[in-house]
């Protein structure tokens, strides 16, 4: 029964990463002027957030600060997307608790290895531009994602130790 839920949880993780691949892959498959006018608009929602007074602004003076913002929104994206990447690869290709080493590496050089490849695809659409300064921001996210995995099946794991032990095992 155990052997059963391993393979199919693994499954579901595998099927997790595909997906979350295509999401990335299809964010770098937008030309220049389509992925610059989603990262303005986020901007825009991050700015009406964060900046008082920015509703009262001149839509030019509003754009300004989008426009200013709109290169570490696309960075943290990067990131983010592939700090996810990371946490989702982690649980698919998690061996087990005496094998830490690989635990981290393995997931970590898969995604790297996506990261050159998605760098490389951007350079072939449209006003795009394969920059190395990328692969080592999508690096950082995906150790980052990599740890957070791990602190969170860390905490779960002695939840769960710390619940059969009080129950004596009994679940």
């Amino acid at each position: 029964m155990k052997n059963s839920f391993i393979s199919t949880s693994r499954v579901i993780w595998f099927i997790l990463v595909i997906i979350w691949m295509s999401v990335i892959f299809s964010f770098s498959a937008k030309e220049a002027e389509e992925s610059t006018e989603e990262s303005m608009n986020f901007g825009r929602i991050v700015c009406s957030i964060f900046v008082p007074g920015y509703d009262n602004l001149t839509d030019d003076e509003q754009y300004e600060l989008a426009k200013d913002i709109e290169y570490p929104i696309r960075k943290c994206a990067h990131a983010a997307e592939y700090m996810l990447l990371g946490l989702l690869l982690a649980g698919a290709l998690y061996v087990s608790s005496n094998s830490k080493m690989w635990n981290v590496l393995f997931p970590f050089c898969i995604g790297s290895v996506y990261s050159v490849t998605d760098e490389l695809h951007q350079f072939f659409v449209p006003g795009r531009s394969c920059r190395f300064t990328d692969i080592l921001i999508d690096s950082f996210g995906i150790i980052v994602g990599v740890v957070i995995y791990y602190k969170i099946t860390k905490v779960c794991s002695s939840y769960f130790m710390r619940s059969k032990s009080q129950t004596g095992g009994i679940e």
